[in-house]
């Protein structure tokens, strides 16, 4: 089977199983991945992200083939802090409210 034809066939929800495979070392139903699994399901993992994924996230594969990876300043662009007027709050509570 041709890689390329084996990557852009893994399902979004397939894709979501051999992240938790690679992250955790077992599959989601407790079953414990050997070492070649752990090692085939990171490298289809990566593959995965720089061929379909395309993602943009920290700590994900890039295009190029290169972890992405943000400084501090582009990190704090994506999170608002506190002390914009931008609220994100789903709800606050007082310390009082018991």
């Amino acid at each position: 089977m041709n890689l390329e034809h084996l990557i852009h066939t893994i399902t979004p929800e397939l894709f979501e199983r051999l992240k938790y495979g690679a992250a955790t070392g077992k599959w989601p139903d407790g079953t414990a991945l050997s070492d070649a699994q752990k090692e085939q399901t990171v490298q289809l993992v990566m593959l995965y992200q720089a061929k379909v994924e395309q993602s943009n996230e920290q700590f994900t594969i890039g295009s190029d083939g290169h972890m992405v990876q943000k400084s501090k300043s582009e990190l704090k662009k994506e999170f608002p802090s506190q002390n914009d007027n931008v609220s994100n709050e789903i709800a606050r509570f007082s310390q009082n409210d018991i």
